[in-house]
């Protein structure tokens, strides 16, 4: 992946819907070599897909709940299990396993305080193997669904920062 790939893929995390032709003119290609170049992207696995992001509250899911768990035994197959679940809750849009006190951090977007403790008595505590559930409700975003950092990941892998001793 060198510069020129980066740029793409910048461009596409503020704009998801720009056309080839727009995207090249941004990136200093001409469309074809642009869309090649697009399509060994998404090839590679890069991109993983395309979606639209809406407002979560102007779509009747006003509550976001970071949630962490903690579970009984730490298996393979508990973990295993837990996974599927959670990964069918459609409550749940993201969740990750963590170090700390808690074995996941889920991140939870409902309608309202109401329609949490509905998920949490009867979803998450009833998953086998769940010890201990710890809710943290937001109160305000500031900011959600950046792009990833791709210049610093680029700088990371090859460059020394200017503060990096020799």
């Amino acid at each position: 992946m060198d510069a020129t790939d980066r740029q793409i893929l910048a461009e596409l995390q503020r704009d998801g819907r720009i056309s080839n032709v727009e995207l090249a003119e941004r990136v200093n290609l001409s469309p074809s070599p642009c869309l090649r170049r697009l399509k060994r992207l998404e090839g590679a696995g890069l991109i993983e897909g395309y979606s639209a992001l809406l407002d979560r509250r102007k779509v009747g899911l006003g509550l976001t709940v970071f949630v962490q768990l903690k579970v009984e035994g730490h298996s393979t197959k508990t973990a295993t299990r837990l996974r599927k679940v959670v990964a069918e809750m459609e409550e749940v849009v993201a969740c990750h396993i963590v170090s700390g006190p808690a074995d996941f951090m889920l991140e939870v977007v409902v309608e309202d305080l109401e329609a949490y403790e509905h998920f949490l008595l009867d979803k998450l505590l009833e998953v086998p193997g769940v010890s201990d559930v710890r809710s943290d409700f937001v109160i305000s975003t500031i900011k959600s669904n950046g792009g990833l950092p791709l210049r610093r990941s680029a700088e990371a892998k090859g460059a020394r920062s200017p503060r990096t001793p020799r």
